[in-house]
């Protein structure tokens, strides 16, 4: 709730004629100078509307906030380091890898704690791209900015 109250555009739902929730996209601004950004915390599409372009339309959705409300260098977001398809479809999406982030997922039980990769989009203000430009070492996530 506290997304919807601080940043109720980021919240995109999509719905189906039924009124079925086929999916939605979650996200924020968050930084500072160059750092300013769109955050993508989550993007969700149910299993029967997959590999329709929802999550395209989702992201493209998110993305142009991100430009045209929030005035932002890039759109980021983090996502298992194991999870090969969803890193496949990000990089379709246009974005790439800028860093490890070590640990950052808890494990459960005797599972152990899981690696992000951190990835990133340059939005239409980082002309020099600067934003995507990947780090040379993976960071711990008391490392990270925001």
């Amino acid at each position: 709730m506290s997304y919807l109250s601080k940043w109720p555009e980021s919240f995109v739902v999509a719905e189906a004629p039924q009124g079925q929730l086929m999916g939605y996209v979650l996200g924020k601004a968050e930084g500072e100078d160059h750092l300013w950004h769109g955050h993508v915390s989550a993007v969700t599409v149910s299993p029967q509307y997959r590999r329709l372009g929802l999550a395209k339309t989702l992201m493209d959705s998110f993305e142009n906030l991100s430009i045209h409300t929030y005035n932002a260098y890039f759109v980021d977001l983090f996502v298992r380091a194991s999870n090969h398809l969803a890193i496949q479809m990000y990089q379709n999406f246009g974005y790439s890898t800028y860093r490890r982030v070590l640990g950052y997922y808890s494990g459960y039980g005797e599972e152990p704690s899981e690696d992000a990769l951190d990835m990133r989009k340059a939005l239409p203000r980082d002309v020099e791209k600067a934003s995507i430009v990947p780090l040379d070492r993976a960071v711990r996530p008391e490392e990270l900015e925001w």
